[in-house]
């Protein structure tokens, strides 16, 4: 599983996700095809492990897969049962910021078909809308 380095401030305060366009990582930079966020959302450690799972055994070692959603950003929670106040809850687990059109997984492989067909199964697993956008090849 994917866990960031530690660092000096833990808890950081909840944050609004606002719908604008993501302008850093909207293109293809690694492989041919890739899965695109079409709305907002956060994804966790636990889904992106299951993306990259399904994909690289579907594949079947036969491409390779970057991943481009990083969880960076800590959710807090408080344990069940438990009064309020006293204080902020402990780290429950870490979730990448999701605004639409950033690109979130990358493959490249020779069997676009194949591809194709994996990366369309493998959109269920997101929690938010998303499409599968491919590289324009120029001769």
């Amino acid at each position: 599983m994917i866990n960031p380095t530690p660092r000096s401030f833990r808890k950081p305060n909840r944050k609004l996700i606002r719908n604008t366009y993501e302008n850093k990582s909207n293109k293809l930079c690694f492989g041919n095809f890739g899965l695109q966020a079409v709305e907002k959302g956060f994804l966790t450690v636990r889904q992106i492990e299951a993306v990259r799972r399904t994909i690289t055994g579907r594949l079947k070692r036969k491409g390779k897969v970057w991943i481009r959603a990083f969880p960076d950003y800590a959710r807090t929670a408080k344990p069940k049962e438990v009064r309020m106040g006293r204080g902020k809850g402990n780290v429950d687990h870490w979730v990448c910021i999701i605004k639409p059109g950033r690109i979130l997984f990358e493959v490249k492989s020779r069997d676009a078909l194949s591809v194709k067909e994996t990366l369309s199964f493998t959109l269920r697993k997101l929690p938010m809308k998303s499409q599968v956008v491919g590289r324009v090849l120029k001769i």
